[in-house]
């Protein structure tokens, strides 16, 4: 598969405590009118942290049915730990998801070799294609690039990464070190023209959860070399890429959607509502991009 586009890091709506699954199908319906090119439950932005198991793995199963093959599936099933990670990986597939996304192990802080040896164990358990995720900021280490680099050469169902370090320089270090053909996506929407402009082939995004049309529109936009439209796009909704992460993501961007009449607005401790400063903040942007 190829991982380029925009692929909507999705949110776990919850109502009552449990997942809400009139809501998540809401949600994945609106995803597919807007036309992105997959979705991405269970990552961070959907709370994986503070899934059971069989919750993990119900999300991904609702999402396999109601994409229903008209946008692909990448599941969030990383872990720190390796057995956990091939655990959800396994029942990912047998769920029918189209590939998985997998984390950096967090907490841990492995080596490099651990780093390298934690992905090998994973891949050779799956037949997936698997998307790396390098997010430093929540994890404390990050994906080297060589590491990266022996992985695609050892692995070869490990096919793109998404790049969440917030450094444009690294794109185009993983660009030399893995050729034209390696997938990069860019982990953060403000960056996302940015990186493309130096390598990346699209983005896992969490601001497509509110404005899907206009997130796929500016990332096909650049790749067709349309740069003017591109950069039109992303100057209009560049206050509400900033400001869905003025606070702990997901929670301003479930607030949005709770705004917007999407989902419920809950969370699962220790995630709690916006400040009042920031969520006045945030709906100012949304109002003055004219998204609400």
């Amino acid at each position: 598969m190829q991982f380029t586009g925009t692929y909507t890091a999705i949110v776990t709506p919850f109502k009552d405590g449990t997942v809400d699954a009139a809501a998540l199908t809401r949600l994945i319906k609106l995803q597919i009118r807007g036309g992105v090119d997959g979705i991405v439950p269970v990552g961070t932005t959907g709370e994986s942290a503070t899934l059971s198991y069989e919750e993990h793995i119900e999300v991904i199963k609702l999402s396999v049915q109601h994409a229903a093959g008209r946008v692909k599936v990448i599941a969030g099933t990383g872990g720190n730990s390796t057995t956990e990670a091939i655990y959800l990986t396994q029942e990912a597939e047998k769920a029918g998801a189209d590939a998985s996304l997998q984390v950096a192990p967090y907490y841990n802080k492995p080596t490099q070799e651990g780093v390298f040896q934690h992905f090998r164990a994973v891949a050779r358990a799956t037949k997936l294609p698997i998307m790396l995720y390098s997010i430093p900021g929540r994890c404390g280490i990050e994906i080297g690039v060589d590491t990266v680099k022996r992985l695609a050469d050892a692995c070869p169902n490990i096919v793109a990464i998404k790049e969440a370090g917030g450094n444009a320089d690294r794109v185009s270090q993983l660009r030399a070190a893995l050729g034209p053909k390696f997938p990069i996506l860019s982990g953060d929407d403000s960056l996302t023209l940015p990186f493309m402009a130096v390598g990346a082939s699209g983005v896992v995004s969490v601001a497509s959860n509110v404005i899907p049309a206009e997130v796929a529109r500016m990332v096909r936009a650049f790749a067709a070399e349309d740069v003017t439209a591109a950069r039109k796009i992303h100057a209009k909704f560049y206050p509400v890429f900033k400001d869905l992460f003025i606070e702990t993501n997901p929670v301003p961007v479930k607030a949005a959607l709770a705004m917007l009449g999407v989902i419920a607005e809950e969370y699962r401790l220790p995630l709690v509502p916006m400040a009042a400063a920031n969520r006045e903040k945030l709906v100012k942007s949304l109002k003055g991009c004219g998204v609400v």
